[in-house]
């Protein structure tokens, strides 16, 4: 057992003796040896590492403050938006409990995006983690039904009118998707009957398979270890003790400073939750404050800031299948990510620059996607989705030639496939009103396919990766 960590005696006061007695009847401090303060971790974790336990914490939240605001919401049409007013007005301290609960939603999928960008860029989902990050790739996706549902049981105009255009797009499974669609509603529109089983979903079912996920998420990670910045896999070098030379126990180095980070997000999550609960829009729309009215549709229905990267994909397809099909594949390209990147080096740090460049073009194309996603639905933000969305999807091919050094006719290659694909959307979407402007977004992806296709044609080191070191490094 580590030295720092203290040891009860059970014959020394009735605490000791009651943890001896739970002790011998519950592997309590197996547990606790084993997961806990003999569970080695990589000693040079940064603060991408934070955001692990703080998602953990958001996760408790989320549960204990919905099910205090569960205790006196009606899931009822004609009572569901007087009852989040009273939870608002009427219930001591409902105001706190519901913001709480609003900008914990918000902020568990900020800390998710960087916990799984923490994972590109560390190659976190490369072997022995293939089935870490799908795992972790099923919880986002549990916490995308989750968040979609909750968004509409304040029954708003915007939880409403969202909840119609995202029902809908099941209509566009061949077969089976108007039979989908009336099936997730309850009824031929959304109605009560809607609102009845999301609550359920919300409040019960989703939750428990959540928790099993994480479960199971960790469960895995203590079994393969965790990544580190080098991509090193510390487990390979051990001393004479079997413990790892590059490792430290998780209690209590790592556990004092995921403390000092979990302060930190406390302290932002207070300042939005007392002094900017709605966020200007962000967190709690507008629209939103209004009870749902099927008669009188917003003149623009959004979703919230952390789907719309997905939206402005969706909408950019003037066609629904094609729109639907782009966002699931946007999501499943996620999952794959383990065999469309299988380079032999883990870390960023030291990858080929031109990977590097390709990483930060990535979460720049997702940032604007995402802005994309809350403006008007014009014919010049339409256009801009496709063009961002196009190089969205031309990481993953860019990824996966990028995984074993490309010759220059495999570079050659890809970028004149890539660039037909291009001008195969345009001709297949081309609107002859909106032709200047479909010629001149054209640049954009061309410039990606320049940049990152034959750019590597005049500078070969840019496809070079660096020595990874034997041991860990503290950059």
């Amino acid at each position: 057992m580590n030295q720092c960590e203290p040891v009860p005696n059970a014959r020394t006061g009735w605490g000791g003796r009651l943890f001896g007695w739970i002790d011998a009847r519950f592997p309590l401090s197996k547990l606790w040896r084993s997961q806990v303060s003999e569970y080695y971790a990589p000693i040079n974790f940064n603060f991408w590492y934070f955001f692990g336990s703080i998602a953990l914490l958001i996760l408790v939240n989320q549960i204990v403050t919905g099910i205090f605001l569960a205790m006196s919401y009606q899931p009822n049409a004609h009572l569901a938006f007087g009852s989040v007013q009273y939870i608002m007005r009427d219930v001591h301290w409902g105001w706190l409990i519901r913001y709480l609960h609003t900008t914990g939603a918000s902020l568990f999928f900020a800390v998710i995006y960087l916990h799984m960008f923490r994972g590109l860029l560390y190659g976190s989902y490369k072997k022995p983690r293939e089935l870490l990050w799908i795992i972790g790739m099923l919880i986002y996706v549990c916490l995308m039904a989750e968040a979609f549902m909750g968004y509409l049981l304040p029954w708003g105009q915007m939880s409403y009118w969202g909840a119609v255009v995202i029902t809908s797009l099941f209509g566009a499974i061949p077969w089976i998707g108007s039979h989908l669609e009336i099936w997730i509603r309850g009824d031929f529109g959304i109605s009560g009957a809607t609102l009845n089983r999301f609550f359920a979903l919300h409040v019960v079912a989703i939750p428990l398979l959540l928790l099993f996920l994480v479960v199971c998420h960790l469960m895995a990670l203590h079994e393969v270890g965790s990544n580190n910045p080098d991509g090193i896999e510390i487990h390979e070098n051990l001393d004479d003790q079997g413990k790892p030379v590059d490792g430290v126990p998780f209690h209590p180095y790592y556990t004092v400073k995921d403390l000092f980070g979990v302060g930190v997000f406390l302290v932002v999550f207070a300042l939005i939750a007392f002094y900017a609960p709605t966020l200007h829009g962000f967190f709690i729309e507008r629209n939103n404050f209004k009870p749902a009215n099927f008669l009188q549709t917003p003149p623009d229905i959004r979703p919230l800031w952390y789907f719309t990267p997905y939206y402005a994909v969706l909408r950019s397809f003037p066609n629904k299948e094609f729109g639907v099909s782009a966002f699931a594949l946007a999501i499943v390209l996620l999952f794959l990510m383990p065999w469309i990147d299988r380079h032999p080096i883990k870390s960023f740090r030291y990858r080929a620059p031109m990977y590097r460049i390709l990483l930060g073009v990535f979460a720049a194309t997702f940032l604007f996607l995402g802005y994309i996603g809350i403006q008007p639905a014009t014919l010049f933000w339409q256009k801009m989705g496709l063009r961002i969305a196009e190089l969205y999807f031309l990481f993953f091919i860019t990824a996966w030639l990028y995984a074993r050094r490309p010759s220059r006719r495999a570079l050659l290659v890809t970028f004149f496939a890539a660039l037909a694909g291009v001008l195969l959307l345009d001709w297949r979407f081309y609107l002859a009103s909106i032709a200047p402007l479909i010629w001149r977004t054209l640049v954009i992806p061309v410039a990606y396919l320049v940049l990152f296709y034959l750019v590597p044609l005049l500078w070969p080191d840019g496809l070079r990766d660096r020595t990874v070191p034997q041991r860990v490094t503290f950059r």
